[in-house]
C-alpha cells in the first residue's frame, strides 16, 4: 500500500485488530453464555421499488392522466453482522434514504416494494420491522423546553413497562453515559426562539431515546446532516462505539472527512437506486483501483469515489457519459468475488435460521391509561416553561375584550342610541372572535407534537391519537381561564344584564366557541399537514356559520331552506340564540331624552321597546328552546374531540400507507 493509506493499515493493526479479536470471541460459538447473542446479523436480499407518479402539473389535464413509473431501488442486496457499522453513501436522490426506510418497513407504497430483510436468517414480516429496528430520522423532533433527562426519561416511562422507578432512572443514566450526554443531562433542548445544547449533543438524545429499548439493530438517516465537520467525526465516532457493543449500525451518510475511513467497517455507495459497490474500507480502494481509478495522494477516497459514481446531469452528452460510467462499474461490483461472497453469506445465514433468534426490541409497553398520563405530564411540563406562551394564551381574549370595551365605553337603555345594536354587536363579537384564538393556540403548539407524535408512533410508543387527548386535556383549564377573564371584564365593564346567574350563562356559552375553534383547528391538523391551509379552512368555517347560523345578516324565517338546515350544524346558532335570550329577556329600553318608552316615529328603533320584542321578531320561540340549545352546543365538544380522534386514525394509515 502506498503512503495515502497509511491511516487505513493503521486501523487495521490497532484499534480494528482488537476489534476483531474481541468480535471473534464473541461469536465464538462454544463460548459459554454468548450462543444467544452471538446471533445478530442483517440480510437484506434483492430489494427493489417502484413508484407511479403523475406525468404533468394538475393544470394540465391531458399530462395529469398520465403516469409514468420510477425504479427507486433496483435489486439491492448487503449483509452487515453484529459489530460492524456501515455507512451506504451516495449522491442527493440516489436512494439511500428510501434504501433505509425499506429496511425499517417504513415506506409508505409498501405494496409496490419487493425482497426480503432477514434478521440472524429469518425472514421478517411487515409488523416485526418495528419491533426490530431502531431508526433515528434526519431531524431532531425533541421537545424544546425540556431537559436531556426529563426527554429521556419521559421516552423510557412510554417504553418501559414492569421496570421499579430506580430500575428506570439506571436505564436512563446508562444511556447517558453511552453517549456521553452526562455533562448537559440537566440542560433544556432548547429550539429557534431560544438557545439550549448543541446540534451534535441534540442528534445523541435522538439516538439515546432509541437505545432505551435495547435495540440490536440502529438505522439512521443522515446523522450528520446540520453538523460542522468536527461535530459529524464526533457523531460517528460514537456510532462505531455502539456497534462495538454487539450492535448492528447503518447509516447513510453524505460526505464523511477522509479521518471516519477507518471507523466503517462497510461501505455501500448507491447511485441511481443500485448498490454500485459493497464491501470493506480497504476492499472499497482495491475495487475502484482495479477498475482503473486510482485514489489520488491527500484525496478524500469517500469524495472520490462518490463522483465516479454520480450521474452528471448538466447536459445530455455529459449524463449520457457519467450513467454508462456508473453502469461500467456497477457491472464489474456484480461480477467480483466481494459481491459473490456477500451472496454466498446470505445464503449460509438463511440456511442456518432458528425462530427464536430474531432480538426484538422491548416491546412490552405500558397501558394506554399510563401512556395518556405521562403524555399529559409531559406536554403540560414542557409547554409551562414557555412564559411568554402562557401570558399570550391567557390573555390574548383579554386584549380582544380590552378593545371592545373601549369601543362600546358602556351600555346605555335608550333604544334611540343604539343601545339594542351595541349589544347585538357585543354577543356577535363575543361568538365570533374566540374561535380565532383557539385556532392560532392550536396551529402555535400543535404542529410540534404532532411531529413528535408521528415519529414516536411509527417507533410503536403510543398512537397518535393518544397525544392529542393529551394535549386536549391540558388545554382545557387554559382555554376555560381565558375565557372567564374576557367574561368578567366585559360582561361587567360595559353593563350587561346584571344578574350573576346571567352573567354564569354568558361566560359558560363562550367557553365552547374557543374550543370548537381549537378542535376544529386539531381536526383538521390530523388530516392536513399544512398550518396555513388549515387557518383558511377554519376561518372559512367559522364565518359561514357566522352568516348562516347566528341570524345576524338574515333571520330564519327570510332563510332560503337549503341554508336553513345547514343552520344546525353550526355552533353559532345555538350559543348566539342562548345569548340573545341571556341578555334581551327581561330587559327594557327607553326611547329619546325623555326616559319614556315610546313608540316614537322619529326614533324607528324605538318601536322595540321591550327585549321579549326583539326576541318574538328575530329569534320566534328562542326562549322555549334555552335548554336544549345549551345541550346541543355543549355536544360540539366531545363530537370535535372524536372527529379529531378519526383524523388522526386516518392520518396513522395515510402514514402507513
Amino acid at each position: 500500500m502506498s503512503g495515502r493509506f497509511c491511516y487505513l493499515e493503521e486501523a487495521d493493526s490497532g484499534e480494528k485488530q482488537s476489534h476483531k479479536s474481541d468480535q471473534e470471541e464473541w461469536f465464538n460459538p462454544d463460548t459459554p453464555g454468548n450462543r444467544t447473542a452471538a446471533t445478530c446479523n442483517v440480510c437484506v436480499s434483492h430489494i427493489n421499488y417502484t413508484i407511479s407518479e403523475r406525468f404533468g402539473p394538475w393544470w394540465d389535464v391531458h399530462s395529469y392522466h398520465k403516469r409514468w413509473t420510477r425504479h427507486i431501488l433496483k435489486d439491492v442486496s448487503f449483509y452487515v453482522e453484529s459489530g460492524q457499522l456501515m455507512g451506504i453513501l451516495g449522491n442527493s436522490g440516489s436512494g439511500k434514504t428510501t434504501l433505509l426506510d425499506a429496511i425499517a418497513g417504513r415506506l409508505r407504497r409498501s405494496e409496490n416494494l419487493l425482497g426480503e430483510v432477514y434478521v440472524n436468517g429469518c425472514k421478517l414480516k411487515r409488523e416485526e420491522f418495528h419491533d426490530c429496528f431502531s431508526y433515528v430520522l434526519q431531524s431532531d423532533n425533541l421537545l424544546s423546553y425540556l431537559t436531556v433527562r426529563e426527554t429521556l426519561m419521559f421516552t423510557a416511562l412510554l417504553t418501559l413497562r414492569g421496570y421499579s422507578a430506580d430500575a428506570i432512572k439506571q436505564k436512563v443514566e446508562s444511556a447517558l453515559l453511552e453517549l456521553s450526554l452526562s455533562h448537559v443531562s440537566n440542560h433544556i433542548i432548547g429550539g429557534h426562539v431560544f438557545r439550549g445544547i448543541s446540534g451534535g449533543e441534540r442528534r445523541r438524545v435522538s439516538i439515546a431515546a432509541q437505545l432505551l429499548q435495547d435495540p440490536r439493530v440502529i438505522l439512521l438517516d443522515e446523522p450528520t446532516t446540520g453538523l460542522d465537520s468536527m461535530t459529524s467525526n464526533q457523531i460517528i465516532s460514537l456510532l462505531s462505539e455502539l456497534a462495538r457493543n454487539d450492535r448492528v449500525v447503518i447509516l447513510t451518510i453524505h460526505q464523511p472527512r477522509s479521518e471516519l475511513f477507518k471507523l466503517f467497517d462497510k461501505i455501500g455507495i448507491m447511485s441511481c437506486g443500485e448498490l454500485v459497490f459493497c464491501g470493506g474500507p480497504k476492499e472499497m480502494v482495491e475495487f475502484f483501483g482495479g477498475c482503473g481509478y486510482q485514489c489520488p495522494e491527500y484525496c478524500n477516497p469517500f469524495d472520490l469515489y462518490v463522483d465516479l459514481t454520480s450521474v452528471d446531469t448538466r447536459s445530455k452528452e455529459r449524463e449520457l457519459q457519467t450513467y454508462s460510467r456508473v453502469q461500467e462499474i456497477s457491472l464489474v461490483y456484480r461480477n467480483s468475488n466481494i459481491h459473490n461472497d456477500m451472496l454466498k453469506s446470505i445464503a449460509r445465514t438463511r440456511q442456518s435460521k432458528h425462530s427464536s433468534s430474531i432480538p426484538f426490541k422491548s416491546t412490552d409497553s405500558p397501558s394506554t391509561a399510563f401512556k395518556f398520563w405521562i403524555l399529559f405530564r409531559r406536554i403540560t411540563r414542557n409547554l409551562s416553561r414557555d412564559k411568554i406562551g402562557i401570558v399570550m394564551r391567557l390573555s390574548q381574549n383579554l386584549l380582544f375584550g380590552l378593545f371592545i370595551v373601549f369601543f362600546v365605553m358602556r351600555l346605555g337603555s335608550d333604544a334611540s342610541k343604539g343601545a339594542l345594536q351595541d349589544r347585538i354587536g357585543i354577543i356577535y363579537q363575543s361568538v365570533g372572535a374566540p374561535p380565532y384564538t383557539g385556532m392560532l393556540n392550536a396551529v402555535a403548539l400543535y404542529p410540534s407534537l404532532r411531529a413528535i407524535a408521528d415519529q414516536e408512533s411509527t417507533d410503536g410508543l403510543y398512537q397518535k391519537w393518544l397525544m392529542l387527548v393529551a394535549y386536549i386535556a391540558h388545554i382545557l383549564p387554559f382555554s376555560i381561564f381565558s375565557v372567564a377573564i374576557y367574561s368578567f371584564f366585559v360582561y361587567w365593564t360595559v353593563g350587561m344584564f346584571p344578574l350573576w346567574e346571567r352573567f354564569a350563562c354568558f361566560f359558560g356559552v363562550l367557553i365552547v366557541p374557543h374550543l370548537v375553534g381549537e378542535l376544529l383547528t386539531l381536526v383538521f391538523l390530523g388530516i392536513v399537514h399544512n398550518p396555513n391551509v388549515v387557518n383558511s379552512a377554519v376561518a372559512l368555517i367559522n364565518v359561514a356559520g357566522l352568516l348562516v347560523g347566528s341570524g345576524f345578516l338574515r333571520s330564519t324565517e327570510d332563510m332560503p331552506e337549503p341554508f336553513l338546515w345547514m343552520s344546525y350544524l353550526t355552533f353559532q346558532k345555538y350559543g348566539v340564540e342562548i345569548l340573545m335570550v341571556n341578555e334581551f329577556y327581561g330587559l327594557n329600553f327607553t326611547c329619546g331624552n325623555d326616559g319614556q318608552s315610546t313608540n316614537n316615529t322619529a326614533y324607528p328603533s324605538c318601536f322595540i321597546t321591550q327585549g321579549i320584542q326583539y326576541l318574538d321578531t328575530t329569534y320566534p320561540k328562542a326562549t322555549s328552546r334555552f335548554a336544549f340549545d345549551f345541550l346541543i352546543l355543549y355536544a360540539f365538544v366531545p363530537v370535535l374531540v372524536i372527529f379529531g380522534i378519526i383524523s388522526f386514525k386516518i392520518r396513522d394509515l395515510i402514514i402507513q400507507r
